[in-house]
């Protein structure tokens, strides 16, 4: 009975697994007796230790979520090898709070989220461009894929501009041939009277023609006799014109007047001897006060004085009365010679090392070289154009290299032993309005019209520096300072720039000299010899002198009726200098 029981007790499924293990194990049963007691039930036990698979449940979990999420693009370090797709996959997830477009702060570059750099091969880019705008489709640069018409793509075998097929070439060709003949024979069939009128499109097909069809054969027709007398006339006037430009410069007679008493003295000496004691007399220079002598004998304005190299004791200046005077400064104080060899206004002069000779460039195009002793013309230079500067090559072994800066835009080098022109530095795009030499005469700094600074090396007419900022004015004066490490512009914005002669010849932006009025005038810039003044003339008859180190005006003088245009400070006494101007005057000032 208690087994009865005991069977009741138990479900239907442990009754089974009871057989279950009883098959299994034959043996067991008959190892029990029916006088045993009864079978009891024993949990099954694993041999194997118990292992936590919490962790590889996770991993596994979290190796698949990596395959299958996108990378997170703050993070530093990816833990896994993600596959291509994955790296250039967009950004998922919810919206930043702080970003309007969901990107965080750090990761945006660009108002507008985050972009990224791609470089593209111009030429690739513009063979897709232009397969874009004559085909429809353009290859996608971020993939393999291709954007547009994707009907014109399939049709066009995805051809591009540039790799048409040499077969579609030749095909195009002959189509395009069949229809211009297409074309003629329509027009052959046309109204005659159409053809031959211009104003239709008939007339336009037949006489269309290639633009590498060499001349263009235009319709030939008589001339008139308006046509006839006005191609004469012209002819005529060319003929003239070329006769005159054999001469190039306008020819006028060489003529010098002495004024003095004597051109040598009881000692033999010239006028132009300087005077033995002539020396400077000490080192630092002095603000003129008051005017000391008036030069007058020009009977219209002055364009330039300069004195005497190295002793001053003579002044030459160019008149616009075509004359060009010496004056004595020492002595007498007066005129001493006239050069007249010039048929208009002289622009510029300029003394050799020595003085013994000068150089003068005119309006009539020439640029005559001086003795100065006898008034003789020694060489006449022209090129045609009108010579706005002369200057001559510093270097004693150098005094027969003449340069000018002309009207054409080229700066001009001659040899005066030869007289023939060894080169010509042509770079600007206006005229060249000064030349100053600077570097211990290997280098020269030229200013033009076209509103820039150029420099070169001598002998080289290649620009080894070019100067032009958008708010540089034109510059039609400049000199070098005493210590020749910085060159003073007369700028036409009324100021005076500076300008540093080292290799980069930058500007001195702590330097600058302000007040003046010389807008629209080539106002000549000037250094005392001890370097501490610099002055210039102005538009209203002024000459101001300002202090170099501080910039500050020093003190302004009248001293012309009208334009101050020229200033010179002496060479050896250091209160004294000379100014002249339109009214026709030179004044000397102490």
């Amino acid at each position: 009975m208690d087994l009865l029981k005991s069977y009741a007790d138990h479900s239907d499924e442990e009754l089974n697994e009871a057989e279950d293990k009883k098959q299994e194990n034959p043996g067991s049963s008959m190892a029990s007796s029916p006088d045993s007691s009864p079978p009891r039930l024993l949990p099954s036990k694993s041999a194997a230790p118990k292992v936590d698979d919490t962790m590889l449940a996770l991993t596994a979990v979290q190796a698949h979520q990596a395959l299958s999420k996108p990378i997170d693009p703050t993070q530093h370090a990816v833990a896994f090898n993600p596959t291509y797709d994955q790296l250039w996959a967009p950004i998922y997830g919810p919206a930043h709070p702080y970003a309007k477009d969901g990107i965080a702060q750090g990761m945006r570059n660009h108002k507008l989220g985050f972009v990224e750099d791609a470089y593209v091969n111009p030429f690739v880019f513009d063979e897709q461009y232009n397969t874009f705008h004559k085909y429809g489709y353009a290859a996608d640069p971020s993939g393999n894929d291709y954007v547009g018409d994707l009907d014109a793509l399939k049709e066009n075998g995805a051809i591009s501009v540039y790799n048409i097929p040499q077969q579609e070439q030749k095909r195009q060709k002959i189509e395009k041939k069949k229809e211009m003949d297409g074309k003629e024979d329509e027009g052959g069939e046309a109204d005659p009277e159409q053809i031959n009128n211009p104003a239709t499109d008939e007339w336009l097909m037949k006489n269309k023609k290639s633009p590498w069809a060499g001349k263009k054969e235009g319709v030939q027709t008589e001339l008139t006799e308006e046509q006839k007398k006005y191609a004469e006339e012209y002819a005529k006037k060319k003929e003239e014109k070329g006769h005159a430009g054999g001469e190039k410069g306008e020819h006028v007679v060489d003529k010098s007047t002495f004024h003095g008493k004597e051109e040598r003295d009881y000692q033999g000496r010239s006028w132009i001897a300087p005077p033995k004691d002539a020396k400077a007399t000490n080192d630092h220079c002095y603000i003129p006060k008051r005017l000391v002598h008036t030069w007058s004998g020009h009977t219209k304005g002055v364009s330039a004085i300069r004195f005497f190299p190295k002793y001053g004791h003579l002044i030459l200046s160019a008149g616009m009365d075509t004359k060009v005077k010496i004056w004595d400064v020492f002595n007498s104080g007066k005129c001493m010679r006239t050069y007249m060899g010039h048929s208009k206004a002289v622009r510029d002069i300029s003394f050799c090392n020595d003085g013994t000779k000068f150089l003068t460039a005119g309006y009539d195009k020439n640029i005559k070289y001086w003795d100065t002793e006898t008034g003789q013309v020694i060489s006449t230079f022209s090129t045609g154009k009108i010579p706005y500067v002369v200057k001559l090559n510093p270097d004693e072994d150098k005094q027969n290299i003449l340069l000018a800066g002309m009207s054409d835009k080229k700066i001009v080098q001659w040899d005066i032993n030869t007289g023939q022109i060894t080169q010509e530095y042509d770079q600007h795009l206006g005229a060249v309005n000064t030349i100053t030499f600077v570097d211990n005469n290997r280098r020269f700094v030229t200013s033009s019209d076209d509103k820039s600074l150029r420099v070169w090396e001598f002998g080289i007419p290649v620009v080894i520096k070019y100067i032009s900022e958008p708010h540089m004015h034109s510059m039609p004066s400049i000199s070098l300072h005493p210590n020749t490490n910085w060159l003073a512009a007369q700028s036409l914005d009324n100021q005076i720039l500076i300008y540093s002669t080292r290799e980069r010849f930058q500007l001195n932006k702590k330097k600058r000299f302000a007040g003046h009025i010389v807008a629209g005038y080539a106002c000549q810039v000037n250094f005392s010899p001890d370097g501490r003044f610099v002055m210039s003339g102005d538009g209203e008859g002024k000459c101001w002198f300002w202090d170099w180190k501080s910039c500050k005006v020093f003190r302004t003088v009248k001293c012309h009726e009208g334009v101050c245009i020229g200033c010179e400070w002496h060479p050896l006494e250091q209160s004294k200098v000379a100014t002249c101007g339109w009214d026709g005057l030179i004044k000397y000032w102490d």
